[in-house]
């Protein structure tokens, strides 16, 4: 038997088989359930995401032999003709190569004729757009009125070209794009049935190669296959595709961190050898600075999709945020030039160049970047900067640790004062955060206390100067400091006004009471997750369920108690539905039990395994739930103990498991099924029994 691509060999056969396109799957079930059914569809969208591949689906709907459904057998004859594409009712049509008038009149005599075997006649046109006008217009009158044994399916790439008059007679489903996180997830389920080995990191690759086209994928996989000798490995699938190593743009963005012009050119000279386009490399810089960008912002929302979210997180520490933006901006501007350039390799360098030379005066010593810890957002930390004429110049001993390195220069008392410059803000001076009195330090933590342990802060510069100068009195912050007091520190004003003003995190007075106060409802982002409601009858928490069509991994089974529920746990287990909570609140009660409720102070103990979803925020909502439950004000207690009885979670658990055996005794008790086996030698598939109230109509 020849071999038969994974394109082919993997195209869904039903609804249950497709991969993504929710919002069109539910609108065909729907109607094919409930008997309406339209005489003409659309289908549009860019290739390979699944228009023909429905409308084949659709046909064996209307036409098995066991009734109109949105659930076809796949065995009767009808189902295998249509699979094996030589069934005499489903006629398809190239518009691409039949766009004559003539073929249209010669494919709309046969309409009238009823169907040779199957209930419906079948008309799918692929690429109907191709059609002439002429053919568009001996369409229209069948189209809009056919027989009612006759169906159109009609299929383009480029909707636009459609008249109107076509458009008003069907309707029309629009298919989405496949992301390259939905494109991994079937990879990864293919290569496991062929077991064939693979690196996630090849998939990636290969998902974002596919730019939104399943069909595209599975044939890149192939030929990844065939390049790897049935192996599917980054490495080669990156030297197959052509694809740059993002290990080069690292190297790139380092050497522009330390302003080093050699290793700048000595990076572009090892891209040169791959002959890379310089157009798609600036668009790697792009995308790692975009990256760059999300981590200083949220850093739980950079995805690992290319494997390098350590080197994006260190990248957002060693990068100021400024920079970070004015180096993103540049890079656009140079790929808008890049053709205007003599040759795209120099237009290639002058833009690093570019980078390199309008870098703001000693970046090198420019304080690092501490990622913003999760739960306090921007809009809390902003009302705490104030501009730089609002800050003490030379005065402030807090500025005067921290200012960057400089030549110290001996203090010279007989040079007449000068007018202080700080108090005038330079065009490029950045802003800077309120120096608090010295008076408040004491009962201030410093910020780099509170940084990550790998973040360091960066160590003043010796002012040796400064040192022998009296120290100035701890005075509130002021707009201008005293003559006397600029003379005695003479080179401060310069270095303020020509380098920048240390960030927040260099500042070791700053007051931080009001930046989380304790009533806050700043908490981690939830995912992306849909949970599903409580059901009230039989507490089926199933959240697995609700995470497996957006996440490549279901939440794992929770793990049987040690009892069953009694006492207090068993009315806990009536209760919690009642309180009607969803989402991560409603995912927390479902793995508590009820431990004491004595009067209105109640105890639960959690189970440690959830307690990354846990936090202050979400007992507050479950106490506030409890408190409209019983119309008085309750305190709710809750401790990370493992409960020794049953929790919601785990009694859904345990009767999903009881329904699971049950149907698998009935199944195998069944005299028909008991006649097969033995008559044919027949055997039931592992895995393959489900209750039927677990299925649920993709």
């Amino acid at each position: 038997m020849s071999y038969q691509v994974l394109a082919r060999k993997w195209r869904p056969r039903s609804f249950r088989e497709m991969v993504g396109q929710t919002h069109v799957l539910k609108a065909l079930i729907n109607a094919l359930d409930s008997q309406r059914l339209h005489h003409a569809y659309l289908f549009t969208g860019t290739r390979g995401v699944g228009k023909t591949t429905i409308a084949r689906i659709i046909a064996k709907c209307l036409n098995c032999e066991t009734g109109i459904s949105s659930t076809p057998c796949g065995t009767c004859s009808v189902c295998r003709e249509i699979d094996e594409g030589r069934f005499v009712d489903l006629i398809e049509v190239d518009a691409a190569s039949r766009t004559k008038v003539e073929d249209t009149r010669e494919l709309l005599d046969n309409v009238q004729y009823s169907p040779s075997r199957g209930r419906f006649k079948v008309y799918l046109i692929d690429e109907v757009h191709m059609l002439s006008t002429s053919s568009f217009n001996a369409l229209l009158k069948t189209l809009e009125e056919p027989p009612p044994h006759v169906k159109f399916l009609l299929a383009t790439t480029d909707p636009q070209k459609l008249p109107v008059t076509v458009l008003s007679r069907c309707l029309q489903f629009s298919l989405k794009n496949m992301p390259p996180e939905r494109v991994v997830e079937h990879l990864t389920h293919v290569l496991g049935a062929e077991n064939i080995p693979f690196e996630d990191d090849a998939l990636w690759l290969l998902g974002r190669a596919a730019d939104g086209s399943m069909r595209d994928a599975m044939s890149l996989t192939d030929q990844a296959i065939a390049f790897g000798e049935g192996k599917v490995l980054a490495a080669d699938v990156r030297s197959m595709l052509g694809t740059l190593d993002h290990g080069q743009v690292y190297g790139v963005l380092h050497a522009l961190i330390e302003g080093d012009a050699r290793g700048l050119i000595e990076a572009v000279r090892q891209l040169a050898e791959q002959g890379p386009d310089w157009s798609g490399v600036l668009a790697e810089m792009l995308n790692v600075l975009h990256r760059v960008a999300i981590a200083q912002a949220l850093p739980d929302a950079v995805d690992n999709g290319q494997g390098d979210r350590e080197r994006v997180l260190q990248l957002a520490q060693a990068l100021p945020a400024e920079d970070v933006q004015f180096y993103y901006q540049m890079g656009l501007i140079g790929r808008r030039d890049l053709p205007l350039a003599p040759d795209p390799r120099s237009g290639f360098e002058m833009v690093l160049l570019r980078m390199l030379a309008f870098r703001p005066a000693g970046e090198g010593d420019a304080p690092k970047v501490a990622l913003k810890p999760l739960g306090i957002s921007q809009a809390k930390v902003d009302p705490q900067v104030t501009p730089v004429a609002d800050a003490a110049p030379a005065a402030s001993p807090a500025i005067a640790s921290a200012a960057p390195q400089a030549p110290a220069e001996p203090v010279q008392p007989d040079v007449p004062s000068r007018p202080a410059p700080a108090a005038v803000e330079p065009p490029a001076a950045r802003p800077t955060p309120a120096v608090v009195a010295p008076a408040a330090a004491s009962a201030v933590t410093p910020p780099w206390e509170e940084m990550p342990a790998e973040i360091e802060p960066a160590a003043p510069a010796p002012v040796a100067a400064v040192s022998q100068a009296p120290a100035p009195s701890p005075e509130p912050v002021v707009a201008a400091p005293a003559p006397q007091q600029q003379a005695a520190v003479e080179p401060q004003p310069e270095a303020v006004a020509e380098r920048p003003v240390p960030q927040l995190a260099e500042v070791p007075v700053i007051d931080t009471s009001d930046l989380n106060p304790p009533d806050s409802d700043d908490e981690p982002p939830p995912g992306d997750y849909d949970y599903v409601s409580m059901d009230v009858d039989n507490l089926d928490y199933d959240f697995a369920d609700a995470l497996a069509d957006d996440q490549p991994q279901a939440e794992p089974e929770p793990e049987p108690a040690a009892m069953p529920a009694t006492g207090l746990a068993a009315e806990w287990l009536e209760l919690l539905p009642k309180l009607g909570l969803s989402g991560m609140t409603g995912s927390i009660a479902a793995n508590c039990t009820l431990i004491a409720a004595e009067g209105d102070k109640w105890l639960l103990h959690l189970d440690p395994g959830h307690s990354a979803l846990f936090n202050a925020t979400q007992q507050r909502r479950l106490n506030d739930a409890l408190n409209a439950y019983h119309g008085r004000e309750m305190q709710l207690s809750i401790e990370l103990i493992k409960p020794e009885q049953e929790t919601p979670a785990q009694a859904a658990a345990r009767k999903r498991a009881n329904r699971q055996r049950e149907a698998e005794v009935s199944i195998q008790n069944d005299p028909l099924v008991q006649q097969m086996i033995s008559q044919f030698a027949a055997s039931v598939r592992a895995g393959s029994i489900e209750p039927v109230d677990n299925v649920v109509n993709p």
